[in-house]
């Protein structure tokens, strides 16, 4: 039977994405106040980051739950799925990934494939389009995951937080002492380590000079890559700057396809508004 590709919706997936591929989105929740949403189909932009700026009280998050990962599964079964690939939230960030591959141990009714983005937003969805892609090729988990190792190996990202105090207050933040709180307007650079753990690495003062810091490191990876590289601008509700770097990237790299990626709720909670990224790895297209 065809294999079905599960995630959450920390990989921001579009729906014509999610359509398209027939992949399962299950919801983050994102708890405002004593109030608690299910991230995309009940909490929209506009009233978190309302919140976001209003109220003293901080959002929180709580990852998807082995409740819902079973009820999906056996949605999913029940169809007829008899395998399924499981692409989730980096490990570094969630404890969610220890816990489904718990589950998955005594999970008997389709054998599961748990992968570790060890990453969130577009490099967990270009997994999924890589994964949903190859399966409706005909391609089976055997041959998938190898795919889904290899892309993960080649990514790179980079980005900068508009205010360090998000990241500082959950937790996520894995060497916050090489960062003494949000100075004089610095731009923290940060990026995922391979532990899939955020990491600060640079300070600048704007967000224009951590982009020219990115398009070093760009310049570096495309000089040295041998395979066709896909770039992707990633915001939190900072559409108008994002789209001003694609086309800065199109303009500097035109032979690198470019995408955009907006972070919703479940990531901007530890982020903040305005973050800006850029990652980029292999492209996905050619890899199918």
């Amino acid at each position: 039977m065809p294999t079905a590709v599960v995630t959450d919706t920390a990989s921001y997936l579009t729906p014509e994405q999610i359509e398209k591929y027939q992949i399962t989105v299950l919801p983050i929740t994102v708890i405002l106040g004593n109030k608690q949403y299910k991230e995309t189909e009940e909490l929209d932009l506009d009233t978190f980051y309302d919140y976001l700026k209003t109220e003293d009280e901080l959002p929180t998050t709580a990852q998807v739950s082995m409740g819902q990962i079973e009820e999906a599964y056996d949605r999913l079964v029940d169809q007829g799925f008899d395998k399924i690939i499981s692409i989730h939230l980096s490990s570094g960030i969630t404890s969610f990934m220890d816990n489904l591959r718990m589950f998955c141990r005594t999970y008997e009714r389709a054998e599961i494939f748990p992968f570790d983005s060890l990453v969130a937003s577009a490099g967990e969805a270009d997994l999924c389009l890589l994964a949903g892609a190859m399966v409706k090729e005909g391609k089976t988990p055997e041959e998938i995951m190898p795919q889904l190792e290899k892309m993960r190996s080649t990514r790179d990202v980079y980005f900068a937080v508009d205010d360090l105090k998000h990241l500082m207050r959950t937790g996520r933040l894995s060497n916050r002492a090489a960062v003494v709180g949000n100075l004089l307007n610095i731009k923290p650079m940060l990026t995922f380590d391979p532990d899939g753990k955020i990491i600060a690495i640079a300070k600048e003062r704007t967000m224009k000079r951590a982009l020219r810091m990115m398009f070093v490191e760009l310049k570096k990876y495309s000089e040295q890559a041998d395979y066709k590289i896909h770039a992707t601008v990633i915001d939190a509700n900072n559409e108008e700057l994002s789209n001003n770097w694609v086309n800065e990237i199109h303009e500097m790299f035109p032979d690198i396809r470019v995408t955009q990626s907006h972070l919703g709720p479940a990531i901007s909670v530890h982020t903040g508004e305005k973050t800006m990224g850029i990652l980029w790895e292999e492209d996905w297209e050619t890899m199918i």
